[in-house]
């Protein structure tokens, strides 16, 4: 049977499974947490029993230590997931323009499935939630979200012609990560409360093994494998896929000119300080809207997820419309960086409910950087090494992803007693990074740009006249 191009299938189940289950995670350790420290079962009620009849200084006291130790186990899962997720992520989606792109989609979801078995081992059998640390190693030695994100952009930039085609299709994945992530955070509220956290674990796993199954046996192969006999240019057999898996983001800025190489540095940076910046802000939000003064519950908490998911379908349509309407690619990543700035502000000074929708809605265009910056990269670079240039990507954003959540756990443990918004309005200042280095992308196209209307007199005249003499000239035919 004919396999399918079509990746996108792939990405909106692992976005659905990981979405039903990721949200869980920290419930799940808020609520064991919760009863190892106050000795008494978690509350699940509503918000009346937990905030308005428990308002005692004692009750203020357990509940800031029951969100500074969740606080802390995301930081150790963090610190040690973070190394083996991303030598994995560079190694295999590297390798990935040799070996193929489907050893990056399905090395991810195996680890995907076995860390959702093992959380499910945990709820059922009550076992130590440290464990859950345990499975998170072993799920990142099989590459993680990065790898897979990683490996499924590549594979989508194979497939696209032109940069128009690329921006909308690599903006058409990040929907699908957002409609059904959003979906799958909707459903976590009435599912953990009419279910526990059980059936949900269980219609993950099986949605994991669905996806899994269509990218081992129904999705297609991009990339061509060389032979297994190959030989290098230079006759020393069987190395370049080594090579190729240790030195392809060297060679990526190394064959470039300096021109290119400095505007691809910028973007980096750009993609990672944001990533950092936002990633990092938005990692502390359920433990914010669990504390006072929102005391959300399971239900509130999964329709601010499922609003915040919405983000991805909205930077969809923000992206075709905007370049329908001609506007330049730096000024759409500009609006969806100020888009996060106002968010993060408005969550700062959050003190009731409301405010928290405000700043989701404020939020709706910020996931609009990401594709564009994606496809401005993925032009600048070669067809055969995509890969080398998401294995970068992906390492950046998996490394930032994990410093700026050990970093803002560590922030909003030391600051909740006094401020818990203050992670919020540093996620706001720290957006000024990323917003000082596009300025910096966009005064070197202006001097590209003033260069070629410089130049363009000189060749022509004369040297046109020559250059049209010699394409007549049957020498140089």
């Amino acid at each position: 049977m004919r396999g399918l191009f079509l990746v996108e299938p792939v990405v909106a189940l692992y976005a659905f499974s990981a979405f039903l289950t990721f949200p869980l995670l920290q419930q799940y350790i808020y609520r064991r947490i919760w009863e190892q420290v106050t000795n008494t079962s978690y509350p699940i009620s509503g918000n009346t029993s937990r905030c308005d009849t428990n308002s005692s200084s004692n009750h203020s006291h357990f509940s800031e230590e029951v969100q500074r130790q969740a606080s802390l186990f995301s930081l150790y899962s963090e610190v040690f997931t973070a190394v083996p997720s991303m030598i994995v992520t560079i190694m295999l989606v590297a390798y990935s323009d040799r070996g193929g792109r489907k050893i990056t989609i399905i090395l991810p979801l195996i680890g995907t499935t076995l860390f959702t078995l093992s959380f499910l081992m945990v709820s059922y059998f009550r076992l130590n939630i440290y464990l859950l640390i345990v499975f998170s190693v072993i799920n990142s030695l099989f590459g993680g979200i990065g790898t897979f994100m990683g490996g499924c952009f590549a594979y989508v930039a194979d497939l696209c012609e032109d940069d128009r085609q690329k921006t909308l299709r690599l903006a058409g994945v990040d929907m699908m990560i957002g409609l059904l992530s959003g979906v799958g955070s909707v459903l976590t509220g009435p599912f953990l409360k009419h279910a526990g956290f059980n059936w949900p674990l269980v219609t993950s796993v099986l949605c994991q093994c669905v996806v899994l199954l269509y990218a081992t046996f129904i999705l297609e192969e991009t990339v061509k494998k060389v032979p297994a006999d190959a030989v290098n240019l230079d006759g020393s057999p069987k190395s370049s896929a080594l090579k190729q898996m240790i030195f392809g983001i060297y060679q990526m800025f190394r064959r470039a000119d300096k021109r290119s190489r400095t505007r691809l540095l910028l973007l980096l940076l750009i993609i990672s300080s944001f990533f950092f910046a936002f990633f990092g802000g938005t990692s502390t939000l359920t433990l914010f809207e669990l504390s006072e003064p929102l005391c959300w519950d399971e239900v509130l908490i999964g329709y601010g997820a499922g609003l915040s998911a919405t983000v991805f379908l909205t930077s969809f349509l923000g992206i075709s419309a905007f370049t329908y309407c001609g506007v330049p690619q730096l000024i759409i990543i500009m609006i969806g960086i100020l888009s996060v700035t106002s968010a993060m502000i408005v969550l700062a000074f959050t003190k009731t409910t409301l405010m928290v929708f405000i700043a989701r809605v404020l939020v709706l265009l910020a996931v609009m950087p990401f594709p564009m910056l994606r496809s401005m990269m993925s032009s600048i670079i070669s067809k055969s090494e995509q890969g080398a240039l998401f294995a970068c990507v992906s390492f950046l954003e998996n490394l930032t992803s994990n410093i700026s959540n050990a970093i803002f756990n560590s922030v909003y443990s030391a600051t909740v007693a006094w401020y818990p918004g203050f992670v919020f309005a540093l996620s706001a200042g720290l957006c000024a990074v990323p917003l000082f280095a596009l300025g910096v992308v966009g005064l070197i196209g202006v001097d590209v740009a003033q260069q070629e209307e410089i130049t363009e007199p000189v060749i022509s005249g004369e040297e046109e006249a020559v250059r049209n003499e010699k394409d007549s000239s049957p020498l140089f035919s």
